[in-house]
């Protein structure tokens, strides 16, 4: 049975980079927005039930595959389209090995939006036992669905962004959780200093496979996002354009994972056989590097 719960706002934040927060250990498979403080604009809207991604059971005989879906309606029923995934030791292992230095913090992934990218949210949630949000998804749902944000956006956008910003507030005041952060997420400075609460991750996809996966699905982009075309040239010149708009905020994360380097490692000619996993590896391998640094300046500054 879901426990449902309100997310808790916070009145500060700290905006120190790898700032711990204390862990989210409410146990439920979903929370509602519905008494958060939107704008004006979009709380008069009808909420509706926000549901996340829960972490891999503890009981070993539920622990055979991992559910890359966002969402589960109840404990033993899971979208029938799930996509499953078994993580390999290797995996296993790094996560388990950064998890006491990282200590419930949250990870926000930011970069353009693709079908890799969720994925590899997804998967990495799942084994640093955390929960999975997108936040594109969040203000969706609180506005009442894709075509009521497109409208709240179209005619009030100070009030969506708004709304972004409150969406990412909530977020930033949680522990032990993995963000699909929208590209609102580096558009301000208010917002940039939310992502500050936890390890910020850009993930860099060529922006020709996110053409081609836009051609071949536009259901998997934002509807606030400016695709409309079918030709993959336009497609690819709006890519284009977007990425420099938002270049200076990707550039403002904690660290990059990007698909052509991760090729080049591990030696394939072709970026389509670098693996969900093989990316959320060096995902894991750049939170190391990033909580070993803090660690060894947190013992730097102890007095003698």
């Amino acid at each position: 049975m879901s426990v449902s719960m309100s997310m808790e706002l916070i009145t500060s934040c700290n905006c120190n980079t790898l700032q711990f927060q204390r862990p989210f250990h409410a146990v439920a498979s979903s929370f509602s927005l519905s008494q958060a403080h939107f704008p004006h604009s979009l709380s008069t809207r009808n909420y509706h039930t926000l549901r996340f991604h829960p972490p891999l059971p503890t009981s070993p005989s539920h622990t055979q595959s991992l559910s890359t879906t966002c969402s589960v309606a109840n404990d033993s029923t899971l979208n029938p389209e799930t996509k499953e995934l078994e993580p390999s030791l290797a995996l296993k292992k790094k996560a388990m090995d950064i998890a006491p230095d990282l200590k419930g913090t949250s990870i926000f992934l930011v970069g353009m939006k693709s079908s890799i990218k969720t994925s590899l949210g997804k998967l990495l949630a799942g084994v640093l036992r955390y929960y999975y949000f997108d936040s594109d998804g969040l203000v969706e749902e609180a506005a009442g669905g894709e075509s009521a944000a497109k409208s709240l956006k179209e005619s009030d956008e100070k009030a969506f962004c708004e709304s972004e910003t409150e969406v990412l507030k909530q977020l930033s005041s949680m522990g032990r959780l993995v963000i699909c952060a929208g590209n609102g997420a580096v558009q301000s400075s208010t917002n940039l200093a939310f992502l500050r609460h936890g390890i910020s991750i850009c993930v860099d996809v060529p922006l020709d496979m996110v053409a081609r996966e836009v051609i071949k699905d536009q259901s998997q982009l934002s509807d606030s996002e400016i695709y409309t075309s079918e030709a993959y040239s336009e497609v690819l010149t709006q890519l284009i354009a977007l990425h420099e708009e938002m270049r200076g905020g990707y550039g403002t994360a904690d660290a990059t994972v990007s698909l052509q380097k991760a090729a080049t490692q591990l030696g394939y000619d072709d970026m389509d056989a670098v693996t969900i996993e093989d990316m959320t590896l060096e995902v894991l391998k750049e939170i190391e590097k990033l909580t070993r640094v803090k660690k060894l300046m947190e013992e730097a500054a102890r007095p003698f």
